[in-house]
């Protein structure tokens, strides 16, 4: 995993930009297993916001320190809510709306986003890989939305996960709270692919690589087409992917690409 700045490592959320427009953020809260807690949730949404409109970033990687991806929200820090004379209703209401707002930012990015798995990834942690574009992990990872063995059912990592698995296989995830391995994740559509440890990294950030030096303005068409006519019945979804492909034609970065092709050459974005 990349080192970060000394200055840098009491955060919880490290930063890391490439030269090629790759910025690497990993979760470094390893005390409370990288959990999304308040301060996590909020420096993650910033993040994000300010990426999707930075044009020196192209690709977003998710990454974490420690034996945890990601273990969910920080159970201890809801607990201590409930000393509230709400018993703890206003605070659990902005935690689950700011994770919403979380896994929505990445999705409505107009930057890919790909998550690099090494560790437990559970509840809303199974939902943050989820809800990335692309998942790779290593061979030691363990996935679940384990909320029914506490009580309290993973309602919302349900929206991220039923997106991504078939209907079944996302209720036995659901109903029996058990961890599933990597493969099995793979098998099922939650990551993309297994990777052996000592390469996850370079093959996360050679995926990373490859996308980035695509066209940007091609990248955002696609991604938020992606999502918006899969909510869509067929006949409405091809109508409106239609005149998407229409007016991305039009588009500068289209015409040099289509000509790049037929002249047998490398094609020179302008992102536009």
């Amino acid at each position: 995993m990349h080192s970060a700045d000394a200055a840098e490592s009491d955060s919880i959320l490290l930063q890391e930009p490439s030269s090629e427009g790759i910025l690497r953020l990993t979760l470094n809260d390893t005390a409370r297993r990288n959990a999304l807690s308040k301060d996590m949730l909020a420096q993650l949404r910033e993040v994000l916001e300010q990426a999707a409109t930075d044009t020196s970033v192209r690709v977003i990687v998710l990454a974490a320190t420690g034996p945890a991806f990601c273990a969910g929200h920080d159970l201890k820090e809801m607990t201590r809510a409930r000393q509230a004379p709400d018993g703890g209703r206003a605070f659990f209401a902005e935690t689950m709306a700011s994770c919403s707002g979380v896994m929505q930012a990445i999705v409505n990015n107009p930057k890919p986003v790909i998550a690099e798995v090494a560790g437990i990834a559970t509840a809303a942690g199974c939902q943050l890989v989820a809800s990335c574009d692309l998942a790779y992990a290593s061979p030691s990872v363990r996935l679940a939305t384990p909320g029914v063995n506490i009580g309290l059912f993973c309602s919302t990592p349900m929206v991220a996960l039923s997106r991504n698995v078939h209907n079944k296989l996302a209720m036995e995830m659901l109903l029996t709270g058990d961890m599933i391995e990597a493969e099995h994740a793979a098998e099922i559509g939650l990551i993309n692919r297994v990777v052996p440890d000592t390469e996850l990294t370079e093959h996360t950030i050679g995926i990373a690589q490859k996308i980035a030096a695509k066209s940007s303005m091609t990248l955002e068409t696609g991604k938020k087409a992606f999502y918006r006519q899969r909510e869509m019945p067929l006949a409405e979804a091809y109508e409106y992917t239609s005149n998407i492909m229409v007016e991305n034609m039009l588009k500068r970065d289209a015409e040099e690409g289509i000509n790049a092709f037929i002249e047998k050459r490398t094609p020179q974005w302008s992102d536009q």
